[in-house]
């Protein structure tokens, strides 16, 4: 057993170890970059000496991004709920990389709000969510492929474990779980081109993704604008204990995002990415085994998690 523990200890650290070469020539364009996973990433694979094509959504995180990297890091804005800012991006790469082709697409641009009980949203916040972290994702992608096929490179993109387990209502594990849906067809039909997909799955980590309000502002938000039969129909102490128990998540969220960049990162720089990543313990140890279990177990261990409406049977 011992030799057995050795001999898989090796061959994942010389998976690891194995590295592309030439990384210094390579491109790797990145989406989401003003802040969190994507600006960090930026930064990391500057200081490799890789040549990073980063989008931004706003001015302002465009500059400060350029400020704390070399010149060899490029930036553009990129608005990927809008096609004409898809199709204007993936020009400009391509006059960038040139018959050389696009070693790298990570598709980290997302956001995770509004969420909360289903019934609380409106169609428009599932969609707000859906056309970021899912659309845009895909019509992102659809414009780099070619580039990406060209240089035979792989697809990064970013998932979550809530598209393994929903375990909050609203757009934002509707659309992980395509996203890995997405990721799982592309990665099979790409395979005979010579392309990686590969797709991340963090735990909970904290990042902007969350927004600045708390999350109290939020769902008393989303609470007041409810119809009374709506509201009577929960009760106001479902009201309390979720939103206390919301709170408690994002307040028990981990601040050190390193584990998730390192993964980024591996699914860029080695000859032999893995399929799925899953940084953060909570990943490893609550998730990963709640998407194993059978349907009713993980359905009875996450509502047992959730307060008890006043209209309860």
């Amino acid at each position: 057993m011992a030799a057995l523990t050795d001999l898989s200890f090796m061959y994942r650290w010389f998976k690891n170890c194995n590295l592309v070469r030439n990384l210094s020539d390579k491109y790797v364009f990145i989406t989401g970059c003003d802040s969190g996973f994507g600006n960090l990433l930026a930064k990391q694979l500057d200081d490799r000496g890789m040549r990073v094509l980063a989008a931004c959504f706003t001015e302002e995180g465009a500059q400060k991004l350029q400020q704390d990297t070399s010149n060899r890091l490029q930036t553009t804005l990129l608005d990927v709920t809008k096609s004409e800012s898809i199709q204007k991006a993936a020009q400009w790469v391509r006059d960038q990389v040139g018959e050389q082709g696009l070693w790298a697409l990570v598709n980290n641009a997302g956001v995770g709000l509004p969420s909360g009980p289903n019934e609380w949203l409106t169609i428009q916040d599932f969609v707000k969510v859906i056309n970021v972290n899912l659309v845009g994702l895909i019509e992102v992608t659809l414009h780099m492929l070619p580039m990406v096929k060209k240089a035979r490179g792989r697809v990064v993109n970013m998932s979550s474990c809530g598209g393994l387990v929903a375990v909050i209502g609203g757009g934002y594990c509707v659309s992980k779980f395509g996203v890995e849906a997405f990721s799982d067809s592309i990665r099979r039909e790409l395979y005979y081109f010579g392309v990686k997909v590969s797709i991340i799955e963090p735990g909970n980590y904290r990042t902007s993704i969350l927004g600045k309000d708390s999350m109290e502002t939020r769902m008393k938000k989303l609470w007041e604008q409810l119809p009374q039969e709506t509201r009577d129909s929960y009760g106001e102490e479902y009201f309390r204990i979720y939103t206390e128990k919301l709170t408690n998540i994002t307040q028990l969220a981990e601040p050190r995002t390193r584990d998730v960049i390192n993964s980024l990162e591996h699914a860029i720089v080695s000859r032999s990415p893995r399929i799925r990543y899953n940084p953060g313990l909570d990943a490893k140890l609550l998730y990963l085994p709640l998407s194993k279990l059978p349907t009713p177990v993980t359905d009875f261990i996450l509502s047992r998690y959730l307060p008890r409406p006043a209209d309860s049977v």
